[in-house]
């Protein structure tokens, strides 16, 4: 039965919903090209961006110290922007926001191996019942707040929105259709 902290947020996603809370390890590695693309991108691209700034726009003079600073702040700048970018577009293909049909195999395939091998599917938790609700709290969600304040998911909790009979039904069907009746 869902709970309080289950469900998207306003609405009914244009696609299957994943996961509500994924760990942040989770979302990093469900990266597809394109995030990597975007990030890398965004990370060239604002010193980039900088040097053909002060080429239209000299800036005063500074000593080489000064501007090979600039540029170190500027990559830093874009590889950490790029990141949140790559990790926010990532996110929402969980949340059912935007196409996740490669995300739904690789999440079908991970689960069904932790049922398996008798896993829990999200992990277990050092954490009292009433932190991980916190946690959730939390974390729901704030990937859209990464201007404000970037704040990831790092605790495991049962909290992600799905069932775990969804994972079951499917590995009962399997199982019962390949046993000759």
């Amino acid at each position: 039965m869902p709970g309080p902290f289950d469900g998207p947020v306003t609405g009914t996603p244009p696609y299957p919903v994943i996961d509500t809370d994924p760990h942040a390890f989770r979302v990093v590695r469900y990266f597809r090209t394109r995030d990597y693309a975007t990030w890398g991108t965004t990370a060239v691209g604002i010193p980039a961006a900088f040097y053909v700034w002060g080429r239209f726009d000299p800036m005063p003079s500074m000593s080489r110290p000064q501007t090979r600073a600039l540029y170190m702040i500027a990559t830093s700048l874009g590889v950490m922007g790029g990141f949140l970018m790559a990790y926010q577009n990532s996110s929402k293909r969980f949340w059912g926001w935007t196409e996740n049909n490669r995300e739904q195999k690789l999440d079908r395939v991970e689960m069904t191996k932790k049922i398996a091998s008798g896993e829990a599917l999200y992990g277990e938790s050092p954490q009292p019942e009433h932190m991980q609700k916190v946690a959730v709290s939390n974390s729901r969600h704030s990937q859209l707040f990464f201007s404000v304040m970037p704040w990831f998911n790092f605790v495991n909790h049962p909290y992600h929105g799905d069932h775990a009979e969804r994972y079951q039904t499917k590995e009962s069907e399997t199982s019962s259709t390949s046993q000759p009746s």
